[in-house]
């Protein structure tokens, strides 16, 4: 949907299908919005359409707070695309900005910052400054409306340079001040004293979700003391250690129990609170929740063997990872070897939760600790960068560098791509199957598994 007529169709007939594919903002009234937001339609005259909600503030339009567009499922294009802009989106997503500034992203791409810079620009309508700040401003708005921390720290918490920048941000975006922001969060009791105590959160996806695939995939593959599953089908809530750039987290995400809506009710608990960005970044891979369902359904659909399988199933999803080396080692050595060496090498948690004890073993400690055989040339590779598997990844580049590991055979090169790359179009070895499914190869392949056709 690329002409701005056919954008104004979806905004006159306020398709969900769209929510954060792109954003259309009022010139009369200064604010920009999601597709489906549910005010009245604005005339045709008045509307300009932005590829990102950084740069529809870039132009000086604040937030809808009707729709809230800053809070929809991101655009699964960064999802698909594997050039230059679709890795520096995931990067951005992941807080490589706010963390290393854009010469550390540039750096990742390999790029220069000019280049970099031009590239985003061009064709999003807003460079990498002024897409992390967006993200910033939608982290301050939910440490703000969900938990009672101080003003102050939530402005270094959602990665701000200073209170000044902070406010001036929020204002911008929200046209309101922090303490007015805040005071419009539901009183349901929702609030809790500290990060620690956990962050309730609404991770948004678009179309339908098949959660009950993504739960049961989830729960075969559980690792003791970094993950569990707890409570019956259908009322299951997964929970997991996550080790992030300033700290540790643990994440409790809910099974969706029959009820209508476009989220998945989540609750983290970090040690420091400067890691929701990337904690919620993460889980969003590892749910895939930023796919796009319509236009895998469409294309699968038409197939005549995947036509029963996509009706039965819509909106199946392709899960992903929340930490890609974990991932790497756990598709080579299995779930219970995984184990061993959580419970060897994994470091304990100051507090433990639950059945949650550890964090999985970084590749740099399994690669010292276990150096022989393909477990070990694996986790030497991805501790000296030989294999790159982070979200800014060269996905062709990762393929090359997974294949030289020596003893790692070609169907578990294929699940790293799937998993750890979020690589849509993976085909592992064996009969070829149809150009026709591209690039949702990795989805059929999760349609003839859900049906028991495929191992």
């Amino acid at each position: 949907m690329k002409d701005e007529d056919s954008r104004y169709e979806a905004v006159r007939s306020r398709d969900a299908r769209f929510d954060g594919a792109f954003f259309f903002a009022v010139r009369t009234t200064g604010i920009y919005c999601r597709p489906s937001c549910p005010a009245v339609t604005p005339k045709r005259h008045n509307v300009s359409f932005y590829a990102t909600a950084a740069a529809a503030q870039g132009s000086g339009f604040r937030a809808c707070r009707r729709c809230r567009p800053d809070a929809v499922p991101g655009s699964a294009e960064w999802n698909v695309r594997a050039d230059v802009v679709g890795r520096a989106m995931r990067m951005i997503a992941d807080g490589v900005v706010d963390r290393d500034g854009v010469a550390g992203l540039a750096a990742r791409l390999g790029y220069s910052a000019r280049q970099v810079q031009r590239q985003l620009t061009g064709e999003l309508g807003a460079g990498p400054v002024a897409l992390a700040r967006a993200q910033r401003a939608h982290a301050a708005r939910v440490l703000l409306q969900t938990t009672d921390l101080p003003v102050t720290q939530i402005a270094f918490a959602a990665g701000f340079a200073s209170v000044r920048q902070f406010n001036d941000t929020v204002r911008a975006v929200y046209a309101t001040t922090p303490s007015e922001l805040r005071a419009t969060a539901p009183r349901s009791g929702a609030r809790t004293a500290t990060p620690s105590a956990g962050i309730p959160l609404r991770l948004a996806h678009r179309g339908p979700y098949q959660a009950g695939p993504v739960f049961d995939l989830l729960e075969r593959e559980t690792v003791p003391g970094v993950e569990e599953m707890t409570g019956a089908p259908g009322t299951r809530t997964y929970r997991r250690t996550l080790r992030l750039p300033y700290g540790t987290g643990i994440a409790a995400v809910d099974e969706p129990r029959g009820r209508p809506g476009g989220w998945l009710d989540t609750r983290l608990h970090l040690t420091d609170p400067r890691d929701l960005t990337t904690a919620v970044h993460r889980l969003r891979r590892l749910f895939d929740l930023d796919a796009d369902p319509y236009a895998v359904d469409e294309r699968l659909g038409a197939d005549t063997r995947l036509a029963p399988l996509v009706a039965a199933r819509p909106g199946l999803r392709s899960p992903g990872t929340a930490d890609p080396a974990e991932l790497a080692v756990r598709a080579l050595v299995g779930r219970d070897e995984a184990a061993r060496l959580v419970q060897a090498y994994g470091k304990r948690l100051d507090a433990p939760c639950h059945g949650l004890t550890h964090l999985f073993p970084e590749a740099d400690v399994l690669a010292e600790a276990e150096p022989d055989g393909t477990p070990g040339a694996l986790t030497t590779a991805l501790a000296d960068g030989t294999v790159r598997l982070g979200p800014g990844a060269d996905r062709d580049d990762a393929r090359t560098a997974l294949a030289a590991v020596p003893g790692l055979d070609d169907r578990t090169i294929a699940a790293i791509r799937t998993r750890a790359l979020g690589d849509p179009d993976v085909a592992p070895p064996g009969p070829a199957v149809p150009d026709s499914w591209r690039p949702w190869r990795s989805y059929a392949l999760n349609h003839l598994r859900a049906a028991g056709e495929l191992e």
